[in-house]
């Protein structure tokens, strides 16, 4: 992990225009800042196709910022995958983040032609080479429909092996589950750069629900330290902007080679922690 680091955000389609205009606004705000690049998320079996293909167009044509869409394979056939990839590469995108995806509720296990994201980093490559620099997720804690730890590090070396370049994790708030996780994966062989998710901290109850959803662990002391503060935003708001910033500041420290911000559509929360850093501009 000796190279040089990276910053990117990432931001999920909105259903209104006026939210996707917010969302505009806040991408121009954080362009200011030089990211290498902005993700945009893909709802479960393809239900925010068009509007994540929307986004990613303007966020890489008019806010003038690399744009990485997301892409899972839960749902979709091989053909609309194929026309997507086709899509994504005449419009110039380089970069893909590449999931398996959740099912939408209902769907049962009608989950496409591809099951698993180590089969669709291979698609990818069959279809478009090395045009594109693939992004995979990182699990820290454990993905939340592993049956083991030792289960989804196999699963995660299979995504690598399967032509992965780098991967993202699921944000936490323990660093050394980042540094165990990626120990762990080099013994095993694994050698591409495993960048930090990082969730800001703006609202205790949606923090907590998220969270507990996603399988990534809430500290005691920190549930304790936001429940104090009731409906204290400002507190809240507070605490969260050191708590994150010190984690953030023990992972560049301890060789992180870059840090992914989940912002929630909100420039605000993930620049708090950017200039706390000093990162570079």
């Amino acid at each position: 992990m000796t190279q040089e680091r990276r910053y990117s955000f990432e931001f999920f389609p909105t259903k209104t225009d006026a939210g996707h205009e917010k969302l505009l606004a806040t991408a121009r705000t954080l362009a200011s800042y030089n990211p290498d690049f902005f993700s945009c998320t893909y709802g479960a079996g393809g239900s925010t196709r068009d509007r994540t293909l929307n986004t990613v167009l303007q966020l890489e044509n008019e806010v003038k910022v690399p744009a990485a869409p997301h892409l899972s394979c839960v749902g979709d056939s091989k053909e609309e995958l194929r026309n997507l990839l086709v899509q994504y590469k005449d419009a110039g995108i380089k970069r893909i983040v590449a999931l398996r995806g959740d099912l939408p509720s209902g769907m049962g296990m009608a989950s496409g032609e591809l099951r698993y994201a180590n089969d669709l980093v291979e698609f990818i490559r069959q279809e478009s080479g090395d045009h594109f620099h693939i992004e995979v997720a990182a699990y820290p804690e454990m993905h939340p429909q592993a049956r083991s730890f030792e289960d989804d590090l196999i699963n995660f070396v299979r995504k690598a092996n399967a032509g992965a370049d780098s991967a993202i994790t699921q944000y936490f708030f323990n660093a050394d589950s980042y540094f165990y996780f990626v120990e762990r994966v080099e013994k095993l062989g694994v050698k591409i750069p495993v960048v930090p998710g990082i969730m800001p901290i703006t609202n205790y109850s949606k923090l907590a629900r998220f969270s507990d959803a996603c399988g990534a662990e809430l500290p005691r002391w920190i549930r304790k330290q936001l429940e104090a503060y009731g409906d204290d935003a400002k507190s809240i708001q507070s605490f969260g902007e050191e708590v994150i910033s010190r984690m953030c500041e023990q992972l560049l420290q301890g060789g992180a080679p870059g840090l992914h911000f989940y912002t929630l559509n909100q420039a605000e929360p993930s620049l708090a922690i950017w200039n706390n850093l000093k990162l570079p501009r």
